[in-house]
């Protein structure tokens, strides 16, 4: 087992940047061009000189085994420097992670994490930049990588293990645990090729963790497991991070909470945010998302005619975004139309969803159901709530309106992102409600030991 000394630097990133091509026939032809250059002993336009230090070393002793692995590159990453239909997907990202530490690394789709994660893991090179890896690397990338789709979970327990560097004496001391944690023991003899994504998922998990590396890379493979198999693996990581340091992509911020210290967020492959102040990381990386359009839904005997939200003496229509301190009154108000006769009583709540679309606070009435009305005549009513305490944290939240039936059996409509709320708060915390409360200190009570 690798020293648990914390001062360890086990990944160092600096300036590392990687450009592809959107063309494969100018991708191909920039390949000649390249190794042309390469090979030109006047050194071409191009030409990019890599070299490899720190190549993978091992000794028969399993304490003091370490594998390293540099890259650098002489030039630093410019705009000039691309050709037509060239573009980067990561550009010039640095960082630095400690033994004991867990990155999280956040982004959009197309952000560059997973292209990132490949040249730590060795699977593609950077274009320039330096990167330094102490240590066994274990990764968790591509559901698929690193197993033979024909051999059993058996035989690819070992593969794994030998590819991490261990002898069939020490995978044989760590079997029984892989098994066990991976929860496949029915079907270890399968081969993996028959597997669900969520065993797979499992078997590599299990591997990467029980031969205790001194990184761990993961992926986004995680959001295929079932919700007691991710509580597993996050408590598993707790436990890693006691020897190991860990990069964690995903796009549950709750998870960044849950196990991170510091975050980075990617946009286009460039960083736009990086330190250890979570929830600001995880504001700039929803802030990237544009606001969705809204959506109407149900059987539309009632409609929505209009929407406005107060607070602090300012004011938001339907489709406009009010801005609020964390703690202020809160009022809405809603006019809902009969679009035809006799719908009777229905019940009427505002549902305030979070960025990642996850429910946060349910306006509710007495009773916690929705308030109950009845359409007059005219056609038309209107209602109004009050919350005196806004609870919640710092974020951007939509509110739906949502009209049912009194039996609870019909939903008259359900219009989504009919307003939308900015509330600035000055806490950190990842929680969705913030809630103050009175503190005391209690006075100890000693204990008189018996004569």
């Amino acid at each position: 087992m690798s020293s648990a000394n914390h001062d360890d630097v086990l990944v160092s990133v600096e300036n590392v940047s990687k450009k592809f091509c959107r063309s494969l026939k100018k991708s191909l032809w920039y390949g000649v061009q390249d190794v042309a250059g390469a090979m030109n002993p006047f050194g071409g336009r191009r030409e990019q000189k890599l070299r490899t230090s720190n190549a993978e070393h091992r000794t028969s002793n399993f304490e003091q085994e370490t594998t390293g692995r540099a890259i650098s590159s002489l030039a630093r990453a410019r705009d000039e420097d691309l050709r037509a239909d060239e573009f980067y997907a990561v550009r010039d990202v640095s960082f630095q992670l400690r033994r004991g530490e867990c990155l999280g690394l956040i982004g959009h789709n197309g952000a560059g994490k997973s292209t990132l994660l490949k040249i730590l893991n060795g699977l593609i090179p950077p274009d320039t930049g330096r990167i330094t890896m102490k240590g066994r690397v274990a990764a968790l990338i591509e559901l698929n990588a690193g197993f033979n789709p024909i051999l059993s979970g058996r035989e690819n327990i070992f593969n794994q293990a030998a590819l991490l560097g261990f002898s069939k004496q020490e995978t044989l001391a760590k079997f029984d645990a892989i098994v066990d944690f991976a929860e496949i023991g029915d079907f270890l003899d399968m081969p993996v090729q028959n597997y669900s994504s969520g065993m797979r998922v499992r078997l590599g998990f299990a591997i990467a963790a029980q031969m205790e590396p001194d990184v761990l890379i993961i992926d986004e493979v995680l959001a295929v497991g079932d919700v007691s198999f991710r509580f597993k693996c996050l408590n598993a990581i707790g436990e890693l991070m006691k020897t190991a340091a860990v990069i964690f992509v995903t796009h549950t911020m709750p998870q960044v909470f849950r196990i991170c210290n510091e975050v980075i967020v990617l946009d286009h492959g460039k960083v736009t945010f990086s330190g250890s102040n979570l929830a600001e990381g995880v504001g700039v990386y929803l802030s990237l998302f544009k606001g969705t359009e809204e959506n109407i839904s149900g059987s539309r005997d009632i409609s929505l005619s209009s929407l406005e939200i107060r607070a602090e003496e300012k004011r938001a229509e339907m489709g406009g975004t009010l801005e609020v301190r964390h703690g202020s009154k809160l009022e809405i108000s809603a006019k809902l139309k009969a679009e035809r006769s006799g719908p009777g009583k229905a019940r009427l709540q505002f549902l305030l969803w979070s960025a990642e679309m996850l429910p946060v606070l349910d306006i509710l009435s007495d009773d916690l159901h929705g308030y109950v009305f009845e359409i007059p005549d005219s056609g038309e009513v209107e209602l109004a709530a009050s919350v005196s305490s806004l609870g919640l944290n710092a974020g951007k939240y939509s509110v739906s309106a949502i009209a049912i039936s009194n039996d609870e059996k019909v939903v008259f409509f359900r219009h989504d992102n009919a307003v939308f709320i900015q509330v600035n708060a000055s806490s950190s915390s990842g929680a969705s409600v913030l809630a103050k409360a009175s503190w005391q200190v209690l006075p100890t009570v000693s204990v008189l030991a018996a004569p």
